[in-house]
């Protein structure tokens, strides 16, 4: 088959839904990418994809073609997968996906270490913070923060994460001192952080001795990225509520104070990397869970008491359970 390398170019530019982020994912040049394409389409004598300067589309012979490609491909690389974990390596490429801020902060800075440890295996890693389809995207294991309910996907527990509620000590000041209870917060002190896609806003619920609290931020400003949160708390705009590694280095060196640490009872929320049912975990994927379980806090599961449906669920679940989308925390 003289036309492989223009099929991969092909799935790649539909799952991609760009010539350019296809060419980036195979290294290739946007205008090589292109060219493949096209080739591909003389070769068939029909066209897959309508182009046009601000979108990109499957034709219908084009939608059917892509389907059976994209089947094959992923049977190719089950074989591949078999061939590879009859040797008990990982090797061949890794498709992964992280929440932005996450991956930012604690994946891809140990990134080479695992490289450097499996040096059979390339790793191609996407981050958004929305929940995709691991099948339809050709994701491998996916990361996931927050409480997951049943479904088709296998999730592992790698660690846990812990949330605080911070603001600039300049703002406490003004606002009278640190806050003793949540009662003392208002609404309108709290920066929202709403869920893309949704703009749901997510609540802050606090516990402490079996009472619990829940406020609904109402702040003039509202972000759906924790980062962009944290930084316009320091600049004095109102308390901010977060997973702890988005805000730990500016409460080391004094730009923002931790307030109600009493009331975090319960105030963890569960790390999980999750994969198809269908697939079995492959030596790649294995090697990734093994890896990543590295790098979180491993929180006794007596010490995470439920923080309610309604809310991001701190229960650990068993090590291996069927689970889908998360109920995300603010990652």
């Amino acid at each position: 088959m003289n036309n492989f390398s223009d099929i991969v170019a092909f799935v790649r530019v539909v799952e991609a839904h760009s010539f350019v982020a296809a060419a980036q994912t195979l290294g290739m040049s946007p205008s090589a990418i292109s060219k493949a394409v096209s080739r591909l389409e003389e070769r068939l004598g029909a066209r897959l994809l309508n182009r046009t300067t601000r979108s990109l589309s499957l034709t219908d012979l084009g939608t059917g073609f892509y389907e059976r490609c994209r089947e094959a491909l992923s049977q190719l690389d089950q074989a591949e997968n078999e061939v590879s974990e009859s040797r008990g390596v990982p090797r061949g490429k890794l498709r992964v996906d992280v929440p932005i801020s996450l991956g930012r902060k604690i994946i891809v800075p140990a990134l080479p270490r695992f490289i450097e440890q499996n040096p059979e295996l390339t790793v191609q890693m996407s981050m958004n913070d929305r929940v995709i389809d691991l099948v339809q995207e050709g994701i491998d294991a996916a990361l996931r923060v927050g409480n997951l309910s049943d479904s088709s996907l296998i999730a592992r527990r790698v660690g846990n994460l812990r949330g605080v509620t911070c603001a600039s000590p300049e703002y406490i000041e003004r606002m009278g001192g640190p806050p003793k209870t949540p009662e003392d917060l208002k609404p309108e002190q709290c920066i929202a952080m709403f869920r893309p896609g949704s703009n749901q806003i997510r609540d802050w619920m606090f516990r402490k001795g079996g009472v619990e609290h829940t406020i609904i931020p109402a702040a003039p400003l509202s972000f759906s990225d924790p980062e962009s949160a944290v930084a316009a708390a320091i600049s004095g705009a109102g308390f901010v509520r977060t997973l702890d590694f988005t805000a730990e280095a500016q409460i080391a060196s004094g730009l923002l104070q931790p307030v109600l640490e009493d009331w975090n009872e319960g105030a963890y929320w569960p790390v999980s990397v999750v994969y198809p049912q269908h697939r079995q975990p492959t030596a790649k994927i294995r090697a990734f869970i093994e890896f990543v379980t590295g790098l979180f806090p491993q929180i006794p599961s007596e010490r995470i008491p439920s923080l309610g449906a309604t809310g991001t669920d701190g229960v650990a679940p068993p090590r291996s359970t069927r689970m889908t989308a998360s109920v995300p925390p603010p990652v």
